[in-house]
Protein backbone atom coordinates (compact mmCIF):
# COMPACT_ATOMS: atom_id res chain seq x y z
CA UNK A 1 0.00 0.00 0.00
CA UNK A 2 1.52 3.33 -1.00
CA UNK A 3 1.46 6.20 1.45
CA UNK A 4 -0.53 8.67 -0.69
CA UNK A 5 -3.52 9.99 1.25
CA UNK A 6 -3.90 6.87 3.35
CA UNK A 7 -5.04 7.42 6.94
CA UNK A 8 -4.17 5.80 10.23
CA UNK A 9 -7.25 6.16 12.45
CA UNK A 10 -6.88 5.69 16.21
CA UNK A 11 -9.69 5.71 18.73
CA UNK A 12 -8.19 5.28 22.19
CA UNK A 13 -10.50 5.05 25.18
CA UNK A 14 -9.84 4.41 28.83
CA UNK A 15 -10.44 0.68 28.45
CA UNK A 16 -9.47 -0.17 24.87
CA UNK A 17 -7.91 1.14 21.67
CA UNK A 18 -9.17 0.59 18.12
CA UNK A 19 -6.90 1.19 15.14
CA UNK A 20 -7.71 1.18 11.42
CA UNK A 21 -5.54 1.75 8.34
CA UNK A 22 -7.60 3.26 5.52
CA UNK A 23 -6.24 3.19 1.96
CA UNK A 24 -6.63 6.18 -0.32
CA UNK A 25 -9.66 4.58 -2.00
CA UNK A 26 -11.46 4.03 1.32
CA UNK A 27 -10.71 0.35 1.84
CA UNK A 28 -9.99 -0.59 5.45
CA UNK A 29 -6.82 -2.62 4.92
CA UNK A 30 -5.62 -3.12 8.47
CA UNK A 31 -7.21 -3.18 11.92
CA UNK A 32 -6.14 -3.96 15.46
CA UNK A 33 -7.40 -3.60 19.02
CA UNK A 34 -5.21 -2.81 22.01
CA UNK A 35 -5.32 -1.80 25.65
CA UNK A 36 -6.67 1.34 27.25
CA UNK A 37 -5.09 4.79 26.92
CA UNK A 38 -4.45 6.41 30.30
CA UNK A 39 -1.53 8.88 30.19
CA UNK A 40 -2.49 10.52 33.52
CA UNK A 41 -1.86 7.18 35.24
CA UNK A 42 1.14 5.80 33.32
CA UNK A 43 2.71 8.82 31.59
CA UNK A 44 2.53 9.93 27.97
CA UNK A 45 5.29 7.76 26.51
CA UNK A 46 4.11 4.59 28.22
CA UNK A 47 0.54 5.28 27.10
CA UNK A 48 1.72 5.81 23.51
CA UNK A 49 3.68 2.54 23.75
CA UNK A 50 0.32 0.83 24.25
CA UNK A 51 -1.02 2.56 21.13
CA UNK A 52 2.13 1.55 19.26
CA UNK A 53 1.53 -2.14 19.87
CA UNK A 54 -1.88 -1.98 18.16
CA UNK A 55 -0.68 0.40 15.43
CA UNK A 56 2.21 -1.92 14.56
CA UNK A 57 -0.17 -4.84 14.08
CA UNK A 58 -2.58 -2.80 11.96
CA UNK A 59 0.21 -1.47 9.72
CA UNK A 60 1.62 -4.98 9.31
CA UNK A 61 -1.78 -6.26 8.21
CA UNK A 62 -1.96 -3.39 5.71
CA UNK A 63 1.53 -4.15 4.44
CA UNK A 64 2.70 -0.63 5.25
CA UNK A 65 5.32 1.08 7.36
CA UNK A 66 3.55 4.45 7.49
CA UNK A 67 0.56 6.40 6.17
CA UNK A 68 -0.13 9.83 4.77
CA UNK A 69 -1.98 11.17 7.80
CA UNK A 70 -2.60 10.12 11.40
CA UNK A 71 -6.01 10.91 12.90
CA UNK A 72 -6.04 10.15 16.63
CA UNK A 73 -9.06 10.64 18.88
CA UNK A 74 -7.78 10.03 22.38
CA UNK A 75 -9.30 9.76 25.83
CA UNK A 76 -7.64 12.04 28.37
CA UNK A 77 -6.79 14.59 25.68
CA UNK A 78 -9.10 16.93 27.55
CA UNK A 79 -7.24 20.23 27.22
CA UNK A 80 -5.64 21.82 24.14
CA UNK A 81 -2.24 21.65 25.84
CA UNK A 82 -2.70 17.89 26.25
CA UNK A 83 -3.67 17.53 22.60
CA UNK A 84 -0.48 19.31 21.59
CA UNK A 85 1.67 17.19 23.89
CA UNK A 86 0.14 13.99 22.57
CA UNK A 87 0.46 15.14 18.96
CA UNK A 88 4.18 15.70 19.53
CA UNK A 89 4.48 12.21 21.02
CA UNK A 90 2.75 10.65 18.01
CA UNK A 91 4.91 12.66 15.59
CA UNK A 92 7.98 11.11 17.18
CA UNK A 93 6.69 7.64 16.29
CA UNK A 94 6.89 8.54 12.56
CA UNK A 95 3.65 6.79 11.61
CA UNK A 96 2.85 9.60 9.18
CA UNK A 97 4.06 13.08 8.20
CA UNK A 98 0.96 14.81 9.57
CA UNK A 99 -0.83 14.16 12.86
CA UNK A 100 -4.13 15.46 14.18
CA UNK A 101 -5.01 14.73 17.82
CA UNK A 102 -8.43 15.43 19.30
CA UNK A 103 -10.40 14.35 22.32
CA UNK A 104 -12.18 11.06 21.68
CA UNK A 105 -15.60 12.71 21.94
CA UNK A 106 -14.97 14.23 18.50
CA UNK A 107 -14.93 10.68 17.09
CA UNK A 108 -18.51 10.14 18.27
CA UNK A 109 -19.54 13.49 16.80
CA UNK A 110 -17.99 12.79 13.40
CA UNK A 111 -19.27 9.22 13.27
CA UNK A 112 -22.81 10.51 13.72
CA UNK A 113 -22.63 13.17 10.99
CA UNK A 114 -23.39 12.04 7.46
CA UNK A 115 -21.00 12.85 4.62
CA UNK A 116 -23.56 15.01 2.81
CA UNK A 117 -24.12 17.17 5.89
CA UNK A 118 -22.11 20.12 7.13
CA UNK A 119 -20.01 19.49 10.26
CA UNK A 120 -22.68 21.01 12.49
CA UNK A 121 -23.85 19.55 15.78
CA UNK A 122 -23.10 18.46 19.31
CA UNK A 123 -22.10 15.11 20.78
CA UNK A 124 -22.39 13.96 24.37
CA UNK A 125 -20.48 10.87 25.42
CA UNK A 126 -21.38 9.05 28.61
CA UNK A 127 -19.18 6.02 29.13
CA UNK A 128 -16.72 5.69 31.99
CA UNK A 129 -17.00 9.48 32.33
CA UNK A 130 -18.96 12.23 30.60
CA UNK A 131 -17.94 14.77 27.99
CA UNK A 132 -19.46 16.96 25.30
CA UNK A 133 -18.14 18.68 22.18
CA UNK A 134 -19.69 20.59 19.31
CA UNK A 135 -18.61 21.97 15.95
CA UNK A 136 -19.91 24.21 13.19
CA UNK A 137 -18.77 24.67 9.57
CA UNK A 138 -16.81 27.88 10.22
CA UNK A 139 -14.38 25.91 12.40
CA UNK A 140 -15.66 26.97 15.80
CA UNK A 141 -15.93 24.28 18.45
CA UNK A 142 -17.44 24.01 21.90
CA UNK A 143 -15.94 21.77 24.55
CA UNK A 144 -15.53 21.29 28.28
CA UNK A 145 -12.40 20.43 30.30
CA UNK A 146 -14.15 17.22 31.43
CA UNK A 147 -11.51 16.17 33.92
CA UNK A 148 -13.79 15.28 36.82
CA UNK A 149 -15.36 17.08 39.73
CA UNK A 150 -12.80 19.91 39.67
CA UNK A 151 -14.16 20.90 36.25
CA UNK A 152 -17.79 20.58 37.35
CA UNK A 153 -18.51 17.13 35.95
CA UNK A 154 -20.94 14.65 37.43
CA UNK A 155 -21.85 11.15 36.37
CA UNK A 156 -20.71 8.83 33.64
CA UNK A 157 -20.59 5.12 34.36
CA UNK A 158 -17.86 5.47 36.97
CA UNK A 159 -19.56 8.37 38.70
CA UNK A 160 -22.91 6.58 38.78
CA UNK A 161 -21.30 3.53 40.38
CA UNK A 162 -19.70 5.72 43.07
CA UNK A 163 -22.99 7.49 43.77
CA UNK A 164 -24.80 4.16 44.02
CA UNK A 165 -22.25 2.87 46.54
CA UNK A 166 -22.53 6.09 48.58
CA UNK A 167 -26.31 5.90 48.84
CA UNK A 168 -26.28 2.17 49.56
CA UNK A 169 -23.73 2.58 52.36
CA UNK A 170 -25.76 5.35 54.01
CA UNK A 171 -28.95 3.31 53.70
CA UNK A 172 -27.29 0.42 55.50
CA UNK A 173 -26.09 2.42 58.51
CA UNK A 174 -29.09 4.73 58.75
CA UNK A 175 -27.55 8.01 57.58
CA UNK A 176 -29.59 8.03 54.40
CA UNK A 177 -32.97 6.99 52.99
CA UNK A 178 -33.80 3.36 52.37
CA UNK A 179 -32.89 2.00 48.95
CA UNK A 180 -32.80 -1.43 47.34
CA UNK A 181 -29.25 -0.62 46.25
CA UNK A 182 -28.29 -1.72 49.76
CA UNK A 183 -29.09 -5.29 48.66
CA UNK A 184 -28.56 -5.27 44.89
CA UNK A 185 -25.00 -3.91 44.89
CA UNK A 186 -23.42 -6.47 47.26
CA UNK A 187 -25.55 -9.26 45.75
CA UNK A 188 -23.87 -8.61 42.39
CA UNK A 189 -20.60 -9.82 43.94
CA UNK A 190 -22.23 -12.62 45.92
CA UNK A 191 -21.85 -10.72 49.19
CA UNK A 192 -24.47 -10.52 51.96
CA UNK A 193 -24.33 -6.83 52.89
CA UNK A 194 -22.97 -3.41 52.05
CA UNK A 195 -20.57 -3.73 54.98
CA UNK A 196 -19.15 -6.86 53.34
CA UNK A 197 -18.82 -5.06 50.00
CA UNK A 198 -17.17 -2.02 51.57
CA UNK A 199 -14.68 -4.30 53.30
CA UNK A 200 -14.01 -6.27 50.10
CA UNK A 201 -13.39 -3.10 48.06
CA UNK A 202 -11.22 -1.53 50.76
CA UNK A 203 -9.05 -4.63 51.20
CA UNK A 204 -8.83 -5.35 47.47
CA UNK A 205 -10.73 -8.62 47.55
CA UNK A 206 -12.98 -7.04 44.92
CA UNK A 207 -10.74 -5.14 42.51
CA UNK A 208 -11.49 -1.43 42.23
CA UNK A 209 -11.77 -1.76 38.45
CA UNK A 210 -14.85 -3.94 38.96
CA UNK A 211 -16.83 -1.01 40.35
CA UNK A 212 -17.95 -0.24 36.80
CA UNK A 213 -20.00 -3.46 36.93
CA UNK A 214 -22.33 -1.69 39.35
CA UNK A 215 -23.66 0.80 36.79
CA UNK A 216 -25.96 -1.76 35.09
CA UNK A 217 -27.05 -2.87 38.57
CA UNK A 218 -28.04 0.72 39.32
CA UNK A 219 -30.13 0.91 36.15
CA UNK A 220 -31.80 -2.43 36.87
CA UNK A 221 -32.63 -1.27 40.40
CA UNK A 222 -34.07 1.95 39.00
CA UNK A 223 -36.15 0.02 36.47
CA UNK A 224 -37.59 -1.99 39.37
CA UNK A 225 -38.90 1.26 40.85
CA UNK A 226 -36.38 2.17 43.56
CA UNK A 227 -36.71 5.90 44.26
CA UNK A 228 -33.04 6.57 45.07
CA UNK A 229 -31.79 4.70 42.00
CA UNK A 230 -34.32 6.49 39.81
CA UNK A 231 -33.18 9.85 41.16
CA UNK A 232 -29.60 9.10 40.07
CA UNK A 233 -30.72 8.14 36.57
CA UNK A 234 -32.78 11.34 36.36
CA UNK A 235 -29.77 13.40 37.43
CA UNK A 236 -27.66 11.71 34.78
CA UNK A 237 -30.18 12.79 32.14
CA UNK A 238 -30.13 16.33 33.53
CA UNK A 239 -26.33 16.46 33.19
CA UNK A 240 -26.39 15.17 29.61
CA UNK A 241 -28.93 17.80 28.58
CA UNK A 242 -27.16 20.59 30.49
CA UNK A 243 -23.93 19.94 28.59
CA UNK A 244 -25.71 19.63 25.25
CA UNK A 245 -27.71 22.84 25.61
CA UNK A 246 -24.70 24.86 26.77
CA UNK A 247 -22.69 23.62 23.77
CA UNK A 248 -25.57 24.39 21.40
CA UNK A 249 -25.86 27.89 22.86
CA UNK A 250 -22.12 28.56 22.55
CA UNK A 251 -22.29 27.66 18.86
CA UNK A 252 -25.50 29.65 18.21
CA UNK A 253 -27.37 26.44 17.36
CA UNK A 254 -30.29 26.68 19.78
CA UNK A 255 -32.49 28.40 17.19
CA UNK A 256 -31.84 26.03 14.29
CA UNK A 257 -32.14 22.33 13.68
CA UNK A 258 -28.99 20.57 14.80
CA UNK A 259 -28.16 16.98 15.74
CA UNK A 260 -27.37 16.06 19.32
CA UNK A 261 -25.47 12.80 19.06
CA UNK A 262 -25.51 10.52 22.10
CA UNK A 263 -22.72 7.99 22.51
CA UNK A 264 -20.77 5.93 25.00
CA UNK A 265 -21.81 2.73 26.72
CA UNK A 266 -24.31 4.34 29.12
CA UNK A 267 -26.25 6.28 26.47
CA UNK A 268 -25.91 3.65 23.73
CA UNK A 269 -27.60 1.12 26.02
CA UNK A 270 -30.83 3.15 25.63
CA UNK A 271 -32.05 2.60 29.18
CA UNK A 272 -35.70 3.68 28.85
CA UNK A 273 -35.77 6.04 31.84
CA UNK A 274 -32.53 7.77 30.85
CA UNK A 275 -33.31 7.90 27.13
CA UNK A 276 -36.86 9.16 27.62
CA UNK A 277 -35.82 11.88 30.07
CA UNK A 278 -32.95 13.09 27.87
CA UNK A 279 -35.33 13.44 24.93
CA UNK A 280 -38.03 15.13 27.00
CA UNK A 281 -35.62 17.66 28.49
CA UNK A 282 -34.07 18.42 25.10
CA UNK A 283 -37.54 19.01 23.66
CA UNK A 284 -38.14 21.51 26.45
CA UNK A 285 -34.78 23.32 26.50
CA UNK A 286 -33.62 22.94 22.88
CA UNK A 287 -36.77 22.24 20.85
CA UNK A 288 -34.97 22.20 17.49
CA UNK A 289 -32.31 19.72 18.59
CA UNK A 290 -32.51 16.31 16.93
CA UNK A 291 -31.26 13.63 19.36
CA UNK A 292 -29.78 10.48 17.89
CA UNK A 293 -27.92 7.60 19.51
CA UNK A 294 -24.64 6.73 17.80
CA UNK A 295 -23.83 3.03 17.92
CA UNK A 296 -21.06 2.98 15.29
CA UNK A 297 -17.59 2.25 16.63
CA UNK A 298 -15.81 5.54 17.35
CA UNK A 299 -12.81 4.53 15.20
CA UNK A 300 -15.11 5.24 12.26
CA UNK A 301 -15.27 8.86 13.41
CA UNK A 302 -11.50 9.04 13.71
CA UNK A 303 -11.17 7.67 10.17
CA UNK A 304 -13.70 10.15 8.77
CA UNK A 305 -11.96 13.07 10.50
CA UNK A 306 -8.71 11.92 8.89
CA UNK A 307 -10.32 11.72 5.47
CA UNK A 308 -11.71 15.23 5.99
CA UNK A 309 -8.17 16.44 6.69
CA UNK A 310 -6.70 14.94 3.51
CA UNK A 311 -9.58 16.15 1.33
CA UNK A 312 -10.87 12.72 0.35
CA UNK A 313 -13.96 12.69 -1.90
CA UNK A 314 -17.37 11.68 -0.48
CA UNK A 315 -17.23 8.24 -2.06
CA UNK A 316 -14.18 7.38 0.01
CA UNK A 317 -15.96 8.43 3.19
CA UNK A 318 -18.96 6.33 2.23
CA UNK A 319 -16.82 3.24 1.65
CA UNK A 320 -15.30 3.48 5.12
CA UNK A 321 -18.69 4.04 6.72
CA UNK A 322 -20.11 1.02 4.89
CA UNK A 323 -17.24 -1.11 6.19
CA UNK A 324 -18.27 -0.42 9.78
CA UNK A 325 -22.03 0.04 9.46
CA UNK A 326 -22.52 -3.11 7.38
CA UNK A 327 -20.79 -5.20 10.03
CA UNK A 328 -17.64 -5.88 8.03
CA UNK A 329 -15.59 -5.47 11.21
CA UNK A 330 -16.50 -7.35 14.37
CA UNK A 331 -17.07 -5.44 17.59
Amino acid sequence: MGVGTSVLAIDAGNSKTDVAVVAADGRVVGTARGGGFQPPQVGVETAVDILAEAVTRALAEAGADSVGHVSACLANADLPVEERELADALHRRAWGPSVDVRNDTFAILRAGLREDAEPRGVAVVCGAGINCVGMVPDGRTARFPAIGRISGDWGGGGGLAEEALWHAARAEDGRGPATALRETLPAHFGLPSMYALIEALHLGRVAAVRRHELTPVLFATAAAGDAVARSLVDRMADEVVAMATVALDRLDLLDEEAPVLLGGSVLAARHPQLDDRVRALLAERAPKAVPRVVVARPVLGAALLGLDQVGAPPGVHARVRAHYEDGASAN
